[in-house]
């Protein structure tokens, strides 16, 4: 971790701030990543069902058995890099060694297999997929723990998580331009997921690439590479962290608020393809993902810059609450009405932004309090878990969403769906993600660490560690 808070409590002693492209870099990191997740998120379960020939039970089951081993896959990778013993640190020999096959696993779910059997194609889905998840945590876990380990200030951090996710925003909506783009000029329809899978593979590789350069001299400059783990911690096992983990009431109102929020974020993402294409009638569903996920971007500007000013919760309560009055009136209109729908994808933008940026901002300032109450730094473990519920919450969406389909009277390869269909579509586009945001709210409105609250916490770190610097150097 960086230097002792101690070292940088006086102005002449702080590190030097992150400049422009220090900010830019870091960011990168999480292009890739970005790129691959909302390709999933959108186009994934539709890719299954129509391209790749699966019925949406089965293209739902791939799903799930993928969650079930990222409840493995997660917590454990998290607990190795925290262990990691590096001349380089801790994180960046795990995002460089990754780097590599996370490309080219992602490539690979895009490929249809030419076997007629539709068991046959499921197990490499699967297969795949469970590959995939291992070297998305591969590179993409150290790297998120890179925020807490590189700043202690809480605006920076703040800042830090908004150029991650801008990012990761940029990513997303870069991946549904291509995608624009290809279905406009290649009729074959699992052609144009096969090649938007190479592309998009190519591109999530270099910029993980660049965070590593362009990041590496801060961590040299703040310590950031030297561990931190005393040997009290070493001899936790993983379970035993993961219970002290979820001994810390502020870690379980972050759980719950991310985990519904972005619940209803993948819901919202994996029906919108089918809303558009069935229920409004238009021929491509890129523009409207676009729409969603390219303005988010502009709009994460605004919430970095509310949160400074109003706090963490209160821009939570605003985003939410306007995404909860956009995903309510999709459920109202009508097919033909084009221009209302690119305007509530507008809309729900806001509230999107407001899901990526508060949760991940809040988490830092967790494992602060976690250290003041253990003694301990356990960057890797939280930041697993809440790498885990991306996951998850893109999992249980995709999942619920491919069953209701089944059960609905959804026929794949049809271009008319019956009207059960067309209604589970609505519901899921609109009434489900309301419950789902609501909660989050809810929770959002105890969650216990406000400015205030996170300054007194820092105060009584700082002199913790004064007292510990004075007793080693007697």
């Amino acid at each position: 971790m960086a230097a002792n808070f101690s070292d940088s409590v006086t102005a002449a002693d702080r590190p030097k701030p992150f400049s422009l492209l220090g900010k830019l870099a870091f960011g990168a990191g999480d292009i890739g990543p970005g790129m691959t997740a909302n390709l999933l998120a959108f186009s994934f379960l539709i890719f299954l069902t129509t391209a790749a020939g699966l019925s949406p039970a089965i293209a739902g089951s791939v799903l799930a058995i993928g969650r079930i081993w990222d409840a493995i896959n997660d917590p454990f990778i998290g607990y190795l890099s925290d262990r990691t013993q590096t001349r380089w640190g801790r994180r960046y020999p795990w995002m460089v060694l990754g780097a590599i096959p996370f490309g080219i696993s992602f490539f690979l779910m895009w490929v249809v297999p030419a076997w007629d059997s539709e068991m046959a194609r499921f197990a490499y889905y699967v297969v795949i997929s469970l590959l995939f998840q291992v070297f998305y945590t591969v590179i993409n876990l150290p790297y998120a723990t890179l925020t807490a380990e590189l700043s202690k200030d809480y605006d920076e951090r703040t800042e830090l998580t908004a150029f991650r996710l801008a990012s990761s925003l940029f990513g997303a909506i870069s991946a549904l331009a291509l995608g624009l783009l290809i279905t406009q000029v290649i009729d074959d329809v699992q052609r144009q997921y096969w090649i938007l899978g190479g592309v998009v593979s190519l591109l999530a590789v270099i910029p993980l690439l660049l965070c590593v350069a362009g990041t590496y001299p801060y961590a040299v400059q703040r310590e950031a590479l030297q561990p931190t783990t005393s040997s009290s911690d070493t001899d936790l096992t993983l379970f035993q962290q993961i219970k002290i983990v979820f001994s810390n009431r502020a870690f379980l109102f972050v759980v719950g608020l991310y985990l519904f929020a972005w619940l209803a974020l993948q819901m919202t993402a994996s029906i919108i393809p089918f809303y558009a294409t069935f229920w409004m009638g238009l021929d491509n569903y890129f523009l409207a993902a676009l729409l969603v996920q390219g303005t988010a971007i502009i709009m994460m500007y605004f919430v970095n810059r509310l949160s400074r000013r109003l706090g963490k919760q209160e821009i939570f309560y605003i985003g939410i609450g306007t995404w909860v009055i956009a995903q309510i009136a999709l459920f109202f209109i009508q097919p033909g009405q084009v221009a209302a729908l690119y305007l509530l994808c507008a809309v729900v933008s806001f509230g999107v932004a407001t899901a990526y940026v508060v949760p991940w901002a809040m988490l830092p300032d967790v494992i602060e309090l976690d250290e003041l109450q253990t003694g301990q730094r356990r960057e890797g473990v939280f930041y697993a878990f809440m790498t885990l519920l991306q996951k998850v919450g893109l999992g249980l969406g995709l999942l619920l969403v491919s069953l209701a389909l089944q059960f609905s009277g959804f026929e794949s390869g049809a271009t008319e769906q019956p009207d059960s269909a067309l209604l589970t579509i609505r519901i899921f586009i609109s009434l489900v993600p309301m419950v789902l945001l609501l909660l989050a709210m809810l929770l959002a409105k105890y969650y216990p660490i406000d400015r205030q609250a996170h300054e007194a916490m820092l105060l009584q770190l700082a002199e913790r560690h004064r007292i510990e610097d004075q007793e080693r150097s007697d």
